[in-house]
């Protein structure tokens, strides 16, 4: 969809559009879906890095002294602290936030505008939280990657499904899912080396490494042209067709272009949006996107993800079996 707003699509599913997948669109896609990433990175990377001594020794210390000092083999409550449940959390309540200036941003300056303010503002909190030296740096530090990830959590699928041909839109998007989970893997193996560090610093280098997906999605942002859709939305109509006609690999564009056109002015004449996304013809659409992501929470996998390290580490898996286990 263009705009915020809903747009009955009678007739439109059944329109078929000239153009071809083009190594381009193809290679734009897979830049941009990148920006999962930094979301993936970050889950994986905060549950190995507060199960390293060294860390919790240096910020944590009563959740140090608890799980080093204390050899019995009764784990409750081990890692009990606020604050190390502040620096894990800030993230994911900072995203929540920045996700809805993010919604705004991406709509009114553009797709690629958004995405390379939120790898900027990543990689300013990657960089702060390499070189933290106290409980408060830490915390700026995982705010600024949490206004990041909101970034790209809200403008990278939007400019991957704009960008892709219809017949191959959901087949892209899955790239940035598949971005997310590999984001994790790695973020699991970079873990498992650094805690063999010498010196103590290797959760350094964990944090620090946030700032490799974070340049690859502000690059991404930089050099990728714009969705035609957005640039529709800002009254760049001249330079939409050519976008679009470079995207789509056809000159003949017009039949997308025009329905390009009038979805965008009908998306802005929608008065009241929230209420009408409780009428009774939109009541199904809602309803599962209301429960697909509140059973996921249900299952409990993001507490698995994010706390794989100390889970593992609790039930008597050793710290490297705990950070890599088999």
């Amino acid at each position: 969809m263009a705009a915020g707003g809903l747009i009955p699509a009678s007739g439109a599913s059944t329109k078929e559009y000239p153009g071809k997948l083009t190594w381009f669109v193809t290679l734009a896609c897979v830049l941009a879906a990148m920006g999962g990433l930094i979301f993936g990175y970050d889950v994986g990377i905060s549950g190995g890095v507060t199960s390293m001594a060294p860390f919790l020794k240096k910020f944590f210390p009563s959740v140090y002294r608890k799980e080093e000092l204390d050899q019995s083999t009764n784990q409750y409550c081990k890692f009990d602290s606020q604050t190390l449940t502040l620096f894990t959390s800030s993230l994911y309540l900072a995203a929540l936030v920045a996700s809805l200036a993010a919604s705004t941003v991406t709509r009114k300056h553009g797709r690629t505008i958004s995405m390379f303010l939120g790898g900027l503002v990543f990689l300013a909190g990657a960089l702060i939280n390499a070189f933290a030296y106290n409980i408060a740096m830490l915390i700026i530090g995982r705010i600024l990657l949490g206004i990041g990830v909101g970034f790209a959590t809200q403008s990278v699928p939007l400019y991957v499904s704009e960008m892709a041909p219809y017949k191959y839109r959901g087949s892209l998007n899955v790239i940035f899912q598949l971005s997310i989970t590999l984001g994790i893997l790695i973020a699991n193996i970079v873990n498992y080396f650094t805690a063999k560090i010498d010196g103590g610093w290797g959760w350094r280098v964990s944090l620090g490494g946030a700032a490799i997906p974070a340049i690859l999605i502000s690059v991404a942002g930089y050099l990728l042209p714009d969705t035609p859709n957005s640039m529709i939305e800002r009254n760049k109509e001249d330079k939409a067709k050519l976008t679009l006609q470079k995207i789509r690999g056809f000159l003949d564009v017009y039949a997308e272009f025009n329905d390009l056109k009038v979805a965008s002015e009908a998306a802005k004449q929608v008065e009241h949006p929230w209420r009408n996304i409780c009428m009774r013809q939109y009541r199904p659409h809602l309803t599962m996107a209301i429960l697909i992501p509140f059973f996921q929470q249900l299952t409990g996998i993001n507490v698995v993800m994010f706390y794989a390290p100390v889970l593992f580490k609790t039930i008597g898996f050793g710290r490297n079996a705990s950070l890599f286990p088999p």
